[in-house]
């Protein structure tokens, strides 16, 4: 089987390449297309095995999931059987500073990829989406699949738009694809922009750490590799158009996943560590609040558990520690991001 796999060299992309590799060998080839923005980092992937790349089990492409005459050729190439699309513009501060460039890579891009995917006949196309397409909830309650999509910024009303062309290219023309809705990830290889990551790094040089608002907006958080594997079972075993909520029954304010990183990084960091004179609570820095942000996200990822048996695995607890591990085990991997990126 040959999985082409949008966005590879970003966060979750890079960690489902590892995953798939891990469970099938090379019983499956896969095509990874990225542009590589400065989310994009073909360092996410130096840890492949040796023996894939040398029977071309893995093929990397440059290309902007835009640019529809360099995605068919690539189709052309490879005719793959499955399409994983990954590849986003995916931070919402970057979305309200820009949105078109959200419209252009999250809409327009996907739509590319959905033609070629219709003309090429591949066995699946599958959406990676987000919770953050149906809005804000209040103190209780959670999302479920047939809850209605109310996005609040330019990053979230763009990955919605994205799930409604999916739907509307299986409605029209028969496209077998289907959709997951996840939670907040968290994981090795992630950008330091987002929160966890972010607060690592900021930490351990002793640079302030911004918090939105007061610090009370909530969201469900959710490890990496369980995404990975929920992703796995809706490409081969969903029926077609389906979609999937993948949470993680992990939910906290954001600033107290702020104190608990600073608490674990004094836990696991050595006592002679320099570190440990600047890591404080003292870092915290209220900012003002995003334009436009959601209170509180939460899923039911029920469906998945009743159709798959699917539940998360990694508990917040351990994989917070081992997150946090990763970070500081892997500080030239973090340097070689800054200094490609400056």
């Amino acid at each position: 089987m040959r999985y082409m796999i949008t966005g590879g060299a970003g966060f979750i992309g890079s960690n489902f390449i590892y995953y798939m590799f891990e469970k099938y060998g090379t019983s499956i080839e896969i095509v990874n297309i990225d542009c590589l923005s400065y989310a994009g980092n073909l360092g996410n992937l130096n840890k492949l095995d040796n023996e894939l790349l040398s029977n071309n089990n893995y093929t990397f492409e440059k290309t902007n999931i835009c640019d529809h005459e360099s995605i068919s050729g690539i189709f052309r190439n490879y005719e793959p059987d499955y399409v994983i699309n990954f590849a986003a513009e995916s931070h919402v501060d970057r979305s309200i500073e820009d949105p078109q460039i959200f419209l252009k890579t999250n809409v327009l891009g996907t739509q590319v990829l959905l033609e070629n995917s219709l003309k090429y006949g591949v066995k699946r196309f599958h959406q990676v989406s987000t919770d953050e397409v149906y809005g804000s909830l209040g103190q209780s309650g959670f999302f479920s699949e047939s809850s209605p999509i109310d996005p609040h910024s330019p990053y979230s009303a763009s990955k919605a738009s994205a799930d409604l062309i999916c739907k509307a290219y299986f409605d029209t023309f028969r496209l077998p694809i289907t959709i997951s809705r996840c939670s907040n990830n968290y994981g090795p290889y992630q950008h330091p922009e987002k929160l966890i990551p972010m607060v690592i790094t900021n930490a351990l040089v002793g640079k302030n750490i911004p918090v939105f608002g007061d610090g009370l907006n909530i969201r469900d958080w959710l490890h990496v590799d369980d995404h990975c594997r929920a992703i796995d079972l809706i490409v081969h075993k969903a029926e077609d158009s389906e979609v999937f909520n993948i949470g993680g029954h992990n939910e906290f304010a954001n600033i107290n996943i702020v104190k608990l990183i600073l608490r674990e990084l004094l836990n696991l960091l050595p006592k002679d560590h320099l570190s440990r004179n600047v890591i404080s609570e003292k870092l915290i820095t209220f900012v003002d609040d995003r334009l436009g942000h959601d209170r509180r996200y939460a899923i039911n990822p029920e469906k998945m558990k009743k159709t798959f048996d699917w539940e998360p695995d990694i508990s917040f607890k351990k994989g917070i520690k081992s997150t946090i591990k990763w970070y500081l085990d892997n500080q030239k991997w973090l340097n070689n991001l800054f200094q490609e990126k400056v």
